[in-house]
């Protein structure tokens, strides 16, 4: 069973940014493809980006594209997600998930085996 623990979470204003980060505990990730997901209150969790198990690939989510990067360090067995120009509307709990589908071309929840327990990120306009 893999444990993600992710940080990086916080209150910022609008236009600010913040740096997610997730790791495992107790196994590699390496071999996994990763994904950052979110959900607002109220809402369903979406999808916000994906990046292949060896980095090479990433995937966005349309209102993140050109503001949010996904990235990882398989050496240092975390993931990424550098988040910039951040808005209002971006406020949720924030999520990683593995997949072992490695290509990263992974956009629903169901493609995931393992989940985070979220961090809050609260933008403020």
């Amino acid at each position: 069973q893999v444990q993600l623990v992710e940080s990086g979470g916080g209150l910022v204003q609008a236009g600010g940014s913040l740096r997610l980060s997730c790791a495992p505990s107790g196994r590699t990730l390496s071999n996994y493809a990763m994904g950052w997901f979110r959900q607002a209150p109220g809402k369903e969790r979406e999808f916000v980006a994906a990046i292949s198990w060896s980095g090479g690939s990433t995937y966005y989510e349309d209102s993140v594209k050109g503001r949010f990067t996904i990235f990882r360090d398989n050496a240092k067995n975390t993931v990424y997600l550098q988040m910039n120009s951040l808005k209002p509307e971006d406020t949720a709990v924030y999520y990683c998930a593995a997949s072992r589908y490695g290509s990263g071309y992974n956009l629903t929840p169901y493609e995931y085996d393992y989940w985070g327990q979220g961090t809050q990120v609260t933008v403020s306009s």
